[in-house]
């Protein structure tokens, strides 16, 4: 590749990226393209040797964002190699989480757009929660009742992070997320090891 050709594909990812952070933080409708290109020190009339159209790069960052949990989770359920779906728990529904929706899981911040949204959009998102909910219930019994857990744990986990972002008392965000977790880690089977 190119001195030119690298330079483009280190541009073009850089937008993508700080998109990816954006539409987690803000959603898929604020950030416009001369914002966007703002933000990445780059030009607004670059923006379409990179991108068809600004619906392009929404989509592919809505893709891109929803990916980047799966690494997320899998490292937290092996931090805590006894109880991998505790490990899982407690960093899904710990402050740093809730606190950072720029770098948090994209399933809390798009779930709504992404209903919305054409197809493209919505089969990321469903990508995603697939791949979570094989993941939660890989860390219990291989059964119909590990898959119904892994959408119960799953769905109070995208639930309690959303609520504890959109509340306006501290004391009772806190509270979602220490009661959803404590409710969780009784109800749900643990496997021995995290094996992925």
């Amino acid at each position: 590749m190119g001195h030119s050709q690298a330079e483009k594909a280190a541009s073009r990812e850089r937008v993508l990226r700080m998109t990816a952070r954006k539409v987690r933080a803000e959603g898929v409708t604020r950030p416009g393209v001369a914002e966007l290109m703002n933000e990445a020190r780059l030009t607004h009339g670059g923006f379409y040797k990179h991108f068809a159209s600004r619906g392009d790069l929404i989509t592919q960052a809505v893709a891109a964002a929803l990916a980047e949990g799966t690494a997320k989770m899998e490292r937290a359920a092996r931090e805590n190699e006894q109880a991998p779906r505790t490990g899982l728990i407690d960093a899904y529904l710990g402050r740093q989480h809730r606190d950072a929706p720029a770098t948090g899981c994209a399933l809390v911040t798009l779930g709504a757009a992404a209903g919305r949204s054409g197809d493209d959009s919505k089969e990321a998102y469903e990508k995603q929660v697939r791949a979570y909910l094989d993941l939660i219930a890989g860390l219990g019994e291989d059964s119909e009742e590990a898959r119904a857990e892994a959408m119960l744990t799953l769905s109070a986990l995208v639930g309690a992070t959303l609520m504890s972002r959109a509340v306006s008392d501290p004391a009772l965000s806190d509270e979602l997320l220490t009661a959803v977790a404590d409710q969780l880690k009784q109800h749900a089977p643990q496997a021995t090891s995290f094996a992925a």
